[in-house]
């Protein structure tokens, strides 16, 4: 894999938030599935994929605004808060979910944009 210029402990805060969110999604079981991949033109990808309950399609457009949650002890800043970090990377995520069935949040890092390590 390319390296890519990232702030690792803002990056960390992300992941463990995704994946917490993935564990929390999945309260009866399931699979975590985290892995990397090689974006187009030297970028690099990460994937955090759960078989919980999936995102309500009517959820998914408020999922990334601040202060928006379906649990009962969310504060809903989360995503919000991870959007804005991974902007400030240059990097995006794309979100594919289907209720009742799997979510998967994919991070696209832009090779060589970013803070230093």
């Amino acid at each position: 894999m390319p390296r890519v210029r990232i702030d690792a402990h803002q990056i960390q805060q992300v992941l463990i938030n995704l994946m917490l969110n993935a564990i929390q999604a999945m309260d009866g079981g399931g699979t975590l599935t985290i892995r990397t991949f090689l974006e187009n033109e030297g970028g690099v990808g990460i994937e955090v994929r759960d078989t919980g309950g999936g995102i309500r399609e009517s959820h998914r457009k408020k999922i990334f605004d601040p202060f928006f949650t379906t649990k009962s002890e969310g504060t809903g800043l989360g995503l919000s808060i991870s959007i804005k970090i991974l902007e400030s990377h240059g990097a995006t995520m794309d979100v594919i979910s289907e209720e009742g069935a799997y979510s998967v949040f994919a991070v696209h890092f832009p090779r060589g944009k970013g803070h230093d390590v």
